[in-house]
This record gives structure tokens, sequence and C-alpha cells, in this order.
């Protein structure tokens, strides 16, 4: 909207949407297929695959309206498969499919910063990027559709080992009497630096848990990387010990929480708390 576009949108629950476009402008829909009526592109971002079929090909679905040649633009984070899947079965109604998943978290999204992986046709690339580039800074065409999903899983499963090392350093720190501050100040200046140290060792160490990013939502995303890499004969043991951890906060009771929370399960290993 901000950067001039005309929106019409549909949530699940129907006074999120009111209330966006109250405070942003565009309009409201009462279904899919009505949002989707006379639009260019469709953009979806929902939880996971079986989702963004319901909502494209439901039966009040987007597709039940949207034009030969529309674009759809999902920027949820799904299996690679579901994504080809959908591809191909919108292939077959004349529709045109990129998956777009994002990574920056509600913040980027707010800035339009985010992040964008994007698997698909060039031609269908280049008619979606001007709508890419109002949503993120970096966009990156991964190869046909479903390669966006695989990089962003990878990513998030690199992430969420990334975050295991970061706490894991912070109890040894804690154990060894390393002063927390002085830790992460080091090695945020060094090689040891990482962008999970600079969002998640504070949160960790404060145990404040407040959404960005829900550990439920991480653990289904390093499962269909675990699906995928495994579908392809190859191996990712770093992901499948995150898998393990994000199961463990899970069953804590953290999978509505930020993922800082598998600090929880590395204090409970440790026998000690930050």
């Amino acid at each position: 909207v901000r950067a001039g576009n005309d929106l019409t949108v549909w949530n699940r629950t129907a006074a999120t949407a009111e209330d966006w476009v109250a405070e942003h402008g565009g309009r409201t829909a009462p279904t899919p297929a009505d949002a989707a009526d006379d639009a260019d592109v469709v953009i979806s971002m929902v939880v996971d695959g079986p989702q963004v079929r319901e909502l494209l090909l439901g039966r009040v679905g987007a597709c039940a309206s949207a034009a030969p040649g529309t674009l759809c633009l999902d920027m949820s984070t799904i299996a690679p498969r579901d994504a080809r899947e959908l591809g191909a079965a919108l292939r077959d109604r004349g529709l045109r499919f990129v998956d777009a998943p994002v990574t920056g978290s509600a913040p980027r999204a707010q800035d339009g910063t985010l992040t964008i992986m994007t698997g698909g046709s060039a031609t269908d690339l280049a008619d979606a990027r001007p709508l890419l580039e109002a949503m993120g800074s970096t966009i990156v065409h991964v190869g046909d559709v479903g390669q966006g999903q695989m990089l962003k899983v990878i990513g998030n499963s690199l992430a969420t080992a990334n975050a295991i090392a970061v706490g894991q350093a912070l109890l040894a720190a804690r154990a060894t009497g390393v002063d927390l501050d002085a830790l992460v100040a080091a090695m945020g200046a060094g090689s040891g630096g990482s962008a999970m140290l600079e969002l998640k060792s504070g949160p960790m160490r404060d145990h404040d848990f407040t959404t960005l990013f829900k550990t439920g939502h991480m653990l289904k995303d390093v499962r269909f990387c675990l699906e995928a890499v495994a579908d392809a004969g190859a191996g990712f043991p770093l992901a499948a010990a995150a898998r393990d951890v994000l199961e463990r906060a899970v069953e804590r009771g953290h999978e509505d929480d930020d993922f800082a929370s598998l600090i929880t399960v590395l204090e409970a290993d440790a026998g000690r708390r930050l």
C-alpha cells in the first residue's frame, strides 16, 4: 500500500483484516475468491501447504475467480514438494505460480526490508519483482518452483543450529564464570558473531520469549528441510539435532513462544539456568 498498490485483503479472522485496512487503507473481502476477483497478482501467506492449497484451490479459494494468466505469489513457508505440486495444479488451470518465502520476522516485514527467496520462471519473477521490492530489500531467484522453499527451510535449519550454539556458549560461559556481557561483546566483534547471537542472546538471557518467530513454526520448517534432504538421499545432522531440541521445547509448552525458548531445553540438559 505504501508503494501505491491497490490492495484487497482477506484473513481467516475478519476483524484482523478490517483493523489492518482501517490503519493502512485498501479493501477487505469476505472470501479469498472475492479478494482475487480482478486481481493481477494473488499473494498468500499462511502456515503450511494444506492451508495454501485451500486458500487457492478450495471451494471459495482465489482460483475460483482468478482470470487466466493471474500470477499467484505464495510467501508462506511450506514443504518444497507442496510448492511444486501447487505450481503444477495452478498451471493446469492456466495460472502462474512463484514461491517466495521470506526471512526477517515481523520488524523487517513492517519496514519492507525482508529477504525473499523465489522459485519460478524468470518471466514470472520479473512480473512479481515490483511487489517484492515493496516488501523486501534482498530478492534472490533460486531456481524453479519449489527451490525458494528449499533455500528457506535450509536457512531456518541453519538459524536454529546457530541459536542452539549461542545458547550452549552462554551456558558454558555461565558455568565457567565468564561475564556474559563481555562474551556477547567479544563474540559479536569476532568470528563467533552471528545474527542469532545479536537477536537471541538477549531474549535467552532474559527468558523473554515474546514471539517474533514461533517455536512450532520453526520446528515445521526444520522438519520440511529434513524430509526434502532425505528424499535427495543426503543428510543434515545439525538440522536433525535442531529438530530434536525444538520438539522438546514444544513439549515444554513453548510452541507459540519465540524459538529463543529453546534455551529452556539447553538449560535442562546443563542442569543450570542463565
